[in-house]
Order: structure tokens, then C-alpha cells, then sequence
């Protein structure tokens, strides 16, 4: 099991990096978004590639981002009914999701996702709009993000199962971010202080 665990923290610690990084990618959209439309309005031109190329970050903000999300645990879930079981149960409710939904859909998206992105490579295909960008990298990140999820499923299933063991805490696999009521606290805390 210390094997195992050893694994999950270098998978942990890959999406993390890369979920890191992938953050600067809708900064450069959102720039990009912005330049683009000054530049339509204001000078009356603009580009496909401008476009597509937003559509690109986006994605690839949504697709290498979702396993740095699930690393997190701030996926969608549905607290109110699990928040009131012990937390126990709630890691055998999560160990149920993981290995029959989570582990299937994307075993699913990966058998179908990777033929679509290696034809689409072998093809060189290209977008059919005027101006517009390589398709391939686009589709190139279906399989890449579905690829990084299910090692980040495996991982969670790792620390689940070391938890039940006794092997781990749960603030292995426990939410990291703040919460609202957390972040009221510390104003207040911080407004008292001066």
C-alpha cells in the first residue's frame, strides 16, 4: 500500500502542476478575448484564428483543469445529503462513484476520444473557417485531459482506500479551499486586529 500511496502523491503532484499552469491559459483568453474585440470595434477587423484560438484555451482550461479539480475535491457534489453521514461512509460513497462512474465515463471518452484525435493528427485537419486555426491540438486535449482524470481517479481511490486502512488522514483528499464563512472570519479577524 505504501507503493500505491507513493504513486498517488506523484499523481497528486503532476495535476497539481499542471493545473497551475493550465491557470495562465484563461488569463491569455481572456486577454485575448479583450484585444480581439477592440480591435474588431475599434478598427473593424478580426480574425477566425482569434477566435478559435480562445475556443482552444478555453478548452484546454476546462479539459487539463477537471483533474486538478477532482485533486482538490471541488467537484460537484452533493453535500447536503452525504454531509450528514459520518466520514466513513462519505469515503465508501466516494470509493462507489469513483469505480463505477467516474472510472467507466472516462475509460468510455478515452476508447472513443483517442481514434477521433489520432485521425484528426493524421489528417492534419484544419478548421473550415476563413483565417482559422490547426484543429488536431484541440482535439488532442479530449483524450490528454481524460488520460490526466483517470490517473487522478486512481489516485483518489489510492488515499480513499488508504484512509479506510488507517494509512492516511482525510485532509489528503479533503477540500483545500476556503470557505465563504472561513473568509468572513478572517476579515473580521483582520479588521479587529487594526
Amino acid at each position: 500500500m505504501q507503493a500505491l500511496l507513493f504513486i498517488s502523491k506523484k499523481i497528486d503532484a503532476l495535476n497539481e502542476a499542471i493545473g497551475q499552469a493550465i491557470s495562465w491559459a484563461l488569463l491569455a483568453a481572456v486577454l485575448i478575448c479583450s484585444g480581439n474585440a477592440l480591435v474588431r470595434y475599434g478598427l473593424n477587423n478580426s480574425s477566425n484564428g482569434w477566435l478559435e484560438i480562445q475556443w482552444y484555451l478555453f478548452a484546454a482550461v476546462f479539459l487539463l483543469g477537471s483533474s486538478y479539480t477532482l485533486r482538490r475535491n471541488e467537484h460537484v457534489r452533493i453535500d447536503v445529503v452525504t454531509g450528514r453521514f459520518s466520514q466513513r461512509t462519505q469515503v465508501w460513497i466516494d470509493l462507489f462513484g469513483f469505480i463505477f462512474f467516474l472510472l467507466p465515463m472516462v475509460a468510455l471518452i478515452l476508447y472513443l476520444g483517442i481514434p477521433y484525435a489520432l485521425h484528426s493528427i493524421q489528417s492534419q485537419e484544419m478548421s473550415s473557417n476563413a483565417g482559422g486555426l490547426i484543429v488536431w491540438p484541440a482535439k488532442l486535449l479530449i483524450p490528454l485531459g481524460f488520460l490526466l482524470m483517470l490517473l487522478q481517479g486512481f489516485s483518489e481511490i489510492i488515499k480513499r482506500v488508504g484512509f479506510l486502512r488507517g494509512l492516511l488522514d482525510a485532509s489528503a483528499f479533503e477540500k483545500q479551499v476556503v470557505t465563504p464563512e472561513d473568509e468572513i472570519a478572517a476579515i473580521k479577524e483582520a479588521n479587529q486586529i487594526k
